[in-house]
């Protein structure tokens, strides 16, 4: 998978481990130990601070944005959401131009990077324009989020300049947002020559990326190459099979169907994840999944095998599958280490790619407060900061569409306080 990890995501000085969510289960507990002294968002006890009452675009001072706006760099975790949530809360009139001026002139290159984060969540239109010469930067940080902008907002004129950036690029995570920006224009005959090239060359990392992207964006092209890579044992079959599943296309079936005969036990959740999307006995095949998490619990020494389930349900609950989540939520909630873990960074996943399904399950779990929780462990570990705003973006949008005291609202509130924005 393309996403990037961070151990010490309250640190905005640590380096990027990027590392997979496998990985993660070896650390986990370390953050639980901090958890229990620490006031740190996604751990269960105690927020930054206390219940946040949201208030909306309010009238603030120039001045005091551009102290915040210094502050989003700061080594103290509660600073910086404090910092953060007032130039989100401040009207866009005062706020655009204070970030547009620390996005332009800030010496601080991480306050640049969070700047033009933020620029995002206001809908201006200077925003295209900042995000073309960000493209350019000599900070990584910022060229990842210009072109991961472009995905949202996708540009056939500039697909010229995106096939020159893949060609030169050589950052391991500002290519995937370049791959992302191209699947997102459409069927373009120079982007799928490209893209499919790009599937089979390279380290398998970068070629993760390309395969999941054009299957995220169902690119039926990129089947034949799809159902080849899907036979070669590797990191790759996962990302092929899961591809393959959101293509859609049932004549793939007879290829995974083999698969499950002869592929290996790490690779049977995936391929059943997989299936489901193809439209084929998808309940009986989310039972599988259920089985497979409770079985890796049971029995140590299996837990190789939840990573793959996870992931798998957390990729039929992005495509739209409701019961794909809610078994996710089900077993996640009450688990604990090492199995957690991966379960919360597919939630959080499922949160940043179908965050509408998202927020309708959660209204209606029969434990809220522990899929609130389960959820903040996993943003707690991913870092996707474009990502992250556009989901707190919709979560606020959304809460001022609710009536008072409706359970829109209610659910927002608790959003809000629980993730610290």
């Amino acid at each position: 998978m393309a996403h990037h990890f961070l151990f010490q995501k309250k640190n905005p000085r640590a380096s990027f481990d990027r590392a997979l969510a496998a990985m993660v289960c070896a650390v986990v507990a370390v953050g639980a130990a901090r958890a229990a002294s620490l006031p740190e968002h996604g751990t269960g006890g105690a927020s930054a601070t206390p219940s946040v009452q949201e208030r909306g675009p309010a009238a603030t001072a120039p001045a005091d944005i551009r102290a915040a706006i210094g502050q989003l760099a700061d080594l103290d975790y509660a600073a910086r959401v404090k910092a953060a949530r007032l130039v989100r809360r401040s009207a866009a009139a005062q706020a655009v131009p204070a970030l547009i001026e620390a996005i332009t002139q800030h010496k601080d290159g991480f306050v640049r990077f969070r700047s033009l984060v933020l620029l995002t969540g206001f809908s201006d239109p200077r925003a295209s324009e900042h995000m073309l010469a960000a493209m350019t930067s000599p900070n990584d940080r910022l060229r990842e989020v210009a072109y991961g902008y472009f995905e949202l907002h996708p540009d056939r004129a500039l697909i010229p300049r995106l096939l020159t950036a893949l060609e030169k690029e050589m950052g391991d995570f500002v290519r995937p947002a370049i791959v992302r920006a191209l699947a997102a224009v459409g069927d373009d005959p120079r982007v799928r020559d490209a893209l499919i090239a790009n599937m089979t060359r390279g380290v398998d990392f970068h070629r993760s990326t390309v395969i999941e992207a054009l299957g995220d964006y169902k690119h039926a092209y990129a089947l034949p190459k799809l159902l080849e890579i899907v036979k070669l044992e590797g990191p790759l079959q996962d990302d092929a099979a899961i591809a393959i599943g959101r293509l859609g296309n049932k004549q793939a079936l007879g290829a995974l169907a083999t698969l499950q005969r002869s592929g290996a036990k790490e690779l049977q959740p995936t391929l059943t994840a997989a299936i489901c999307m193809l439209g084929v006995n998808c309940s009986s095949h989310l039972s599988y999944l259920d089985k497979v998490i409770a079985f890796a619990d049971d029995n140590p020494g299996n837990q190789e095998l939840v990573r793959p389930a996870a992931a798998g349900l957390a990729a039929a609950a992005i495509s739209g599958n409701r019961d794909a989540l809610t078994v996710l939520l089900d077993k996640g909630i009450p688990s604990m280490d090492p199995i957690r873990a991966p379960m919360a960074l597919a939630a959080a996943k499922v949160a940043l790619r179908n965050t509408q399904l998202m927020l309708a399950t959660l209204q209606q779990h029969k434990d809220p407060a522990g899929a609130l929780t389960l959820l903040a462990e996993g943003f707690d570990m991913l870092e996707e900061d474009l990502e992250e705003e556009q989901f707190f973006v919709t979560v606020r949008k959304g809460y001022w569409a609710a009536p008072d005291g409706s359970p829109v609202r209610k659910l927002s509130e608790q959003l809000i306080t629980k993730l610290d924005f």
